[in-house]
């Protein structure tokens, strides 16, 4: 069976919304892919601002976001769709929407009304991946994970190194993965204090020191110590990491050293916990998301998971940028078809769920 659909992500580092069209087929339980067109359309700085501020906005307000979110994401899918003529061709849409408050297991929300999508491009529309998962227990995340079984199953190990790095790992025993750290937000943040919205390639933090009491601090956050399965909200970067980080008094350059050695670490202590679950004689972990493009974070990781005889394996660069886009497009065609979105061994749900809501506005 083959599907051709539009996966949307919009990830916590606010750079815009990722767009996949992409074909799967399904052959005997086996599932194949190709990104046949794929880009990011950038947020202005009104959206950027918008999204960034939804979780002080009142009830009343939130929601009015919520719709207007839904029907902008709905004219980029469209105007997608006209700039590479894919009228006709598109059977159905799957967006994650933007993640604001997320609190396991009480509650979980991301924004962008799957309705308003609908309505807009007058397609199906999957939409609130996670709720199912929170609703019985889980955390809502990572949720990946089973696009990364189906789509990549020799595959033993995956990080993705977005807003938040997480990582997935496909073990003797069962499949398991869970947020790291907080990663690309906070690197973003503090590049912005050099006037940058990114620091291309890790050049800033290439020519910093790393400064061990405040690496010694980072790496002694709670979080850390906690057990999967566990996930991590965008404000854990922005309202505890980045102030940590700043009240150093060090300089950008410093900073951004020092924080890129702190996902380095804490990326090769989680690798260290799971590598007899993992049984390679070579293990390699396919890395993904935007940081897997800031050379100067692959050096550092591959000098710690070097250490352990782990090779970072970096995909073309397609994969890199729009393997989650990807995955959300695997996720509506699951849920479409009434299957697993969402395995309990990663989210630590009471069950494994079929999650999302389907929106048909014809």
């Amino acid at each position: 069976m083959v599907y051709r659909v539009m996966g949307i992500m919009s990830g916590s580092s606010l750079d815009g919304l990722d767009i996949a069209f992409i074909e799967l087929e399904e052959l005997s339980g086996r599932w194949s892919f190709h990104i046949l067109q794929a880009e990011c359309a950038p947020y202005s700085d009104e959206w950027s601002n918008k999204l960034r501020n939804a979780v002080h906005l009142s009830a009343r307000d939130y929601l009015l976001l919520h719709t207007e979110y839904g029907h902008y994401i709905g004219m980029q899918v469209k105007e997608f769709m006209a700039k590479h003529a894919l009228d006709f061709q598109v059977s159905l849409i799957a967006s994650h929407g933007h993640t604001t408050f997320h609190m396991p297991p009480l509650m979980t929300g991301q924004i962008g009304d799957g309705a308003a999508i609908a309505a807009e491009t007058g397609l199906p529309v999957v939409s609130d991946l996670r709720a199912v998962d929170v609703a019985l227990g889980g955390q809502g995340a990572p949720i990946v994970p089973i696009g990364e079984k189906l789509l990549w199953p020799s595959t033993s190990m995956f990080l993705n190194i977005g807003g938040i790095a997480n990582i997935s790992i496909n073990g003797s025993d069962n499949y398991l993965a869970y947020d790291i750290c907080p990663a690309n937000r906070v690197l973003n943040m503090l590049a912005l204090l050099n006037g940058k919205e990114f620091d291309d390639n890790g050049q800033m933090a290439a020519t910093g020191q790393v400064n061990e009491r405040l690496l010694a601090q980072l790496n002694a956050l709670p979080f850390y110590a906690q057990s999967y399965p566990k996930s991590l909200a965008n404000d854990f970067g922005t309202d505890v990491v980045y102030p940590l980080v700043l009240a150093s008094g060090l300089s950008v350059e410093d900073m951004l050293c020092t924080y890129t050695e702190h996902i380095a670490v804490q990326v090769a202590h989680e690798v260290e916990n799971h590598l007899q679950q993992v049984n390679e004689i070579a293990p390699q972990i396919l890395v993904t998301g935007g940081g897997a493009l800031n050379n100067f974070l692959i050096d550092r990781l591959q000098y710690h998971l070097g250490a352990m005889h782990v090779k970072v394996d970096r995909p073309d660069e397609q994969i890199i940028q729009y393997k989650e886009a990807l995955i959300m497009g695997m996720l509506g065609v699951l849920r479409w078809r009434e299957e697993t979105t969402a395995l309990s061994s990663v989210t630590g749900a009471t069950r494994d769920s079929v999650g999302g809501a389907l929106w048909i506005s014809q």
